[in-house]
């Protein structure tokens, strides 16, 4: 099929997702009302609040942490951007600029060697020395609270910190999967010259999420436990935002012909190309039968692991 006929044929995909009846899913754990209450507590005793988020710095950053505890100097910065679509990075930090967020650092924690991982401790030590300290004025420490939603990279960025200024191994644990830092205010050094502690703490969401495309767009990102948001839905407003955004890669991948808009199509050739079915039964006139299917829900897994791992492209969400 020709590239325009292609092109004609997205054009006719949706341009507005149904949602249904669905509701908002909402993720406000004991854990995570404990560690808000302690970080709001402890803020008296911090010198710089350093905010992680990832591929959605509009829509997904928590208005709780803006509200009480953005009375430090603050850093934004946004982890995961070899994941990103960069192109509109200017955009971005217009739009943050707007929002009054001024200072932002783009990482990618992972990587052995993020140059702009470096660029951290002289920003934030700048960030510092500009501003009052107050009581903390005799203190020639400097001490940094890590904040953001689950799942960002935030042990992730303590660990490139220890890595990269102390030449040592992990200081926090990390995981693929929303709740692996629980404990509340963990004290790690990060840098001897000056000598820099952050408090690590465990990913907070709003008790109330905005919108269901906000509470979307935090599970396809890892924020939101998939089994509370549905694995279906999920895939399909992944596939939804893919051709939003006219990033196709997912047809190469899994051999399609071309671009669709139906997931259901889409999760069959998934589940065919990867040999994901299931046995079946099923009653007929002469009796029960066993029959092999596609299983739709380990292809939709399929395509949002794909999707978190970059195997889509860069993709920008918001």
């Amino acid at each position: 099929m020709r590239l325009h006929q292609i092109l004609r044929n997205a054009a006719n995909f949706r341009t507005v997702f149904d949602f249904g009846d669905r509701e908002v899913a909402h993720w406000f754990p004991r854990h995570m009302a404990k560690g808000l209450k302690q970080m709001k507590a402890s803020v008296k005793n911090v010198d710089c609040i350093l905010e992680i988020h990832d591929n959605i710095p509009f829509s997904g950053r928590n208005p709780l942490f803006q509200d009480s505890l953005d009375v430090r100097p603050h850093l934004l910065v946004l982890n995961k951007m070899d994941l990103a679509d960069l192109s509109a990075k200017h955009m971005i930090l217009k739009q943050l600029e707007r929002h009054g967020v001024k200072k932002v650092l783009f990482t990618d924690c992972l990587r052995q060697r993020d140059d702009n991982v470096k660029k951290l401790v002289p920003m934030v030590t700048e960030l510092i020395e500009s501003q009052p300290r107050f009581h903390r004025e005799e203190n020639t420490n400097f001490c940094l609270m890590v904040i953001g939603v689950p799942n960002v990279g935030k042990s992730s960025l303590i660990n490139a910190l220890r890595r990269t200024n102390l030449k040592k191994g992990r200081g926090s644990k990390v995981g693929g999967e929303p709740g692996i830092t629980k404990a509340v205010l963990t004290r790690i050094q990060v840098c001897e010259r000056p000598i820099i502690h952050l408090l690590d703490t465990p990913g907070v969401l709003p008790p109330k999420i905005q919108s269901l495309e906000t509470g979307m767009k935090l599970a396809l990102c890892g924020t939101i436990l998939d089994h509370l948001v549905g694995e279906d839905i999920m895939a399909d407003y992944l596939l939804f935002s893919l051709n939003r955004l006219e990033k196709y890669s997912y047809v190469e991948r899994y051999d399609l012909s071309e671009p669709s808009d139906d997931i259901q199509q889409v999760l069959k050739r998934i589940a065919v190309k990867l040999g994901k079915t299931q046995r079946v039964k099923a009653i007929t006139g002469v009796g029960n039968i066993t029959l092999t299917v596609p299983n739709y829900t380990a292809a939709a897994y399929d395509f949002i692991r794909a999707f978190r791992k970059g195997e889509l492209g860069r993709v920008m969400l918001d």
